[in-house]
């Protein structure tokens, strides 16, 4: 199984930057997609960001240009660098990993969740 424990959110004011961060552990065998989405109260989770390689990331059209995502692979950890930030972007924030992990014996590819984390963003 793999375990995603995320990091770095809270309250900041319209036009500050926050950095989240998101560790992946367990019986990991590979990562191949990481990302962020997010959950505003009374709406569907949404994509952020994704990042499958250093030449592979989506974003989310609200988010070009003032969010950044990256992933150190050696350290099985994604953040996602939040500058110039709105009050339309606060929300939930929850890692996503669909990651290969040992299961009984068994080799399983699915997908993962983090527990989340609260950005408040005061205007």
């Amino acid at each position: 199984q793999v375990q995603l424990v995320e990091s770095g959110g809270g309250l900041v004011q319209a036009g500050g930057s926050l950095r989240l961060s998101c560790a992946a552990s367990g019986s990991i065998f590979s990562i191949d997609a990481m990302g962020w989405y997010r959950q505003a109260p009374g709406k569907q989770r949404e994509l952020v960001a994704g990042i499958r390689s250093v030449d592979s990331t989506n974003y989310a059209d609200s988010v070009k240009g003032r969010f950044t995502i990256s992933r150190d692979n050696a350290k099985n950890t994604v953040y996602l660098q939040m500058n110039s930030l709105k009050p339309e972007d606060t929300a939930v924030y929850y890692c996503h990993a669909y990651a290969a992990a040992q299961a009984v014996g068994v080799l399983m590819s699915r997908d993962y969740w983090g527990q989340g984390t609260q950005v408040t963003v005061s205007s």
